[in-house]
């Protein structure tokens, strides 16, 4: 069975970087590039892979939401965060999250290769500022369902319980239910709590103190 590896990012240039480096790691592969998270899934159903390499920040994706959501769907697979940011506190959720290693998007070809090749031998790969301790708060957002984190995400949108049933497709009663659930879990008493800890899932601004909200 041939293997494959997809690569999900929306720049063509750094796709081809990165199938470059690829190519060196697992020679015999079949690289299939994606350009959006809604592409990646796609490409996992019809063929799964031997890993994937992600780009949080694509056009229907932004944060660490994507990797919770395709780690639930194949907990077996290998993901590798490329990203754009630096910032030591996203490497260290994406390690606690379940990637399997983190390439900043700066890494030079060498580097990417290195990584990728620990990634192959079963070995993680972060950055030594990303090799932080366990973060409470991205442990109780993990410890949410597929259909919370939806409502949440809503919630963060500003969307109302009525405009959440719509979206949904759920009646209102049970937008009501999940968004209990949803404090419950997170250990916070208000949407507007709620909503400042789940920033700890975005890789471009600064997160905020829930308890101050």
């Amino acid at each position: 069975m041939t293997t494959r590896i997809v690569i999900a990012d929306d720049h063509p240039l750094f796709r081809s970087a990165l199938a470059h480096a690829v190519g060196r790691v697992w020679p015999e592969a079949a690289i299939i590039e994606a350009s959006s998270a809604a592409e990646a899934r796609l490409a996992l159903a019809e063929g799964g892979a031997e890993a994937l390499l992600l780009d949080l920040h694509m056009a229907d994706s932004s944060g660490l939401s994507v990797l919770m959501d395709l780690r639930q769907d194949h907990p077996a697979l290998p993901i590798v965060i490329v990203s754009a940011s630096e910032e030591p506190r996203v490497a260290a959720a994406a390690a606690q999250l379940g990637a399997a290693g983190f390439i900043p998007k700066s890494s030079s070809l060498d580097a990417m290769r290195e990584g990728l090749a620990a990634v192959r031998e079963g070995d993680g790969w972060f950055p030594e500022s990303g090799a932080a301790g366990m973060d409470d708060d991205l442990a109780r957002i993990a410890s949410l369902t597929p259909a919370q984190r939806r409502i949440l995400a809503a919630i963060r949108q500003g969307l109302l319980n009525k405009q959440i049933a719509y979206e949904l497709a759920i009646s209102e009663a049970t937008v009501k239910a999940h968004i209990t659930a949803i404090l419950r879990k997170l250990g916070v008493n208000s949407r507007t709590q709620a909503v400042l800890l789940a920033a700890k899932l975005d890789v471009d601004q600064p997160v905020a103190d829930p308890a101050k909200g």
